[in-house]
């Protein structure tokens, strides 16, 4: 009987909070670029938006390229090589080589986000994927936390170059423990043939499958909503109460993800969770259209969506079983969750620019009902193969 390495499941979620630092180091910084390159006007948006923008074309890609290279493999040069440029970019060069940097690092991240995922299903026990990959998650919430509480003050203290610097260090740690903790873990199946005919294929048969798309097609709806939500939202919220929503929010998400959410995934599908985040998070946000701004809708909005956070990554194992299917499911969502992030901001804020405030909860709830109605649509799919 397969017993889980609970240490192992939580090194490679440390490896993923390193994948999100990547991602939000330099939004969280993103104020203080201007001082380090003053002539770069609006191409400091590409610091942080070129790794986004590689991992919309190059998500699939990544599914196929990290299963060709081996799972343990790729995750340990992604790591290695995303040390190497932290400390490479610690040293403040000039604003195109700082570009390529940021490049490289976006292959990295996309490794990271397929690899570690894929080997947690594989070194875990059945009945304990669904915590395990819910744990996987919130990744990007305690990440950007971290950042938040840890990373501004070093920056404080020491200026970019020691956050820098700092994450490089965290992540050559990681790839030396990895190293020793995975040298018995490589899950099975054939490699996959590598070429661009191959990749175009495997696009059209993702996308094409119930199974390995489903994941995918619901994280676009809620990506879409998240980081727009939780950058349009705090102009409608009362000032004395704004800091506290949303500081809030990020954490009652992880919460309602960890607890509600891991209860119900012992019980039901991982999709019937999704199913019903999405269905709450309508609710959600029908309550704030009626009552725009209040906590509370804001703070049961972010529950809601923890359902859908949590339990789309146990989705994976749950809808493939094949460690190859399985990277492909998680290259696709990395691909769709890089689509939503960067479409969602800007439309949001257009939207709630032209209609007023109701555009946010019109916009926002018609994506949740989208979503929710999709994932149906592919259970059907899937009852009917």
């Amino acid at each position: 009987m397969q017993t889980t390495s609970w240490g192992l499941v939580l090194t490679l979620w440390g490896a993923g909070l390193g994948a999100a630092a990547q991602y939000g180091k330099f939004s969280a910084i993103f104020d203080q670029l201007p001082e380090v390159y003053p002539e770069a006007g609006a191409a400091l948006g590409l610091i942080v938006s070129v790794v986004g923008l590689l991992g919309i074309f190059f998500g699939v890609a990544a599914g196929l390229m990290v299963a060709r290279i081996r799972y343990r493999r790729a995750l340990l040069w992604a790591l290695w090589v995303g040390a190497a440029l932290s400390l490479f970019q610690a040293l403040l060069p000039p604003l195109p080589w700082m570009l390529v940097s940021r490049a490289l690092e976006g292959l990295s991240h996309l490794a990271i986000v397929v690899a570690a995922p894929t080997l947690i299903a594989q070194i875990c026990a059945p009945e304990d994927r669904g915590l395990a990959l819910t744990l996987w998650g919130t990744f990007f919430g305690v990440a950007f936390t971290i950042l938040a509480w840890a990373g501004l003050p070093l920056v404080d203290l020491a200026g970019i170059p020691a956050l820098l610097a700092a994450h490089g260090a965290y992540m050559a740690l990681f790839a030396v423990v990895l190293g020793v903790r995975l040298t018995a873990v490589e899950p099975e199946g054939a490699t996959p043939r590598l070429s661009f005919s191959r990749i175009a294929q495997d696009h059209v048969e993702i996308y094409r499958s119930p199974y390995v798309a489903a994941p995918a097609v619901g994280w676009l709806f809620y990506t879409f909503c998240f980081v727009s939500i939780l950058t349009v939202l705090p102009g409608y919220i009362a000032p004395g109460s704004r800091a506290f929503v949303m500081g809030a929010m990020p954490l009652v998400s992880i919460a309602s993800s960890m607890s509600l959410g891991v209860f119900l995934l012992r019980r039901v599908s991982a999709v019937s969770v999704v199913v019903l985040g999405f269905g709450g998070s309508v609710l959600a946000m029908v309550w704030l259209w009626l009552a725009p701004g209040l906590p509370m809708a804001c703070l049961a909005l972010a529950a809601t969506m923890g359902l859908i956070q949590g339990a789309s990554f146990a989705a994976v194992p749950q809808l493939n079983d094949t460690a190859a299917t399985q990277a492909q499911a998680n290259g696709a969502m990395a691909q769709t969750g890089n689509i939503g992030n960067t479409l969602g901001t800007p439309i949001m804020a257009i939207t709630a620019g032209s209609f007023g405030y109701a555009g946010l909860p019109m916009l926002a709830g018609l994506a949740f009902v989208v979503g929710g109605c999709l994932h149906l649509a592919l259970a059907r799919k899937r009852q009917q193969a």
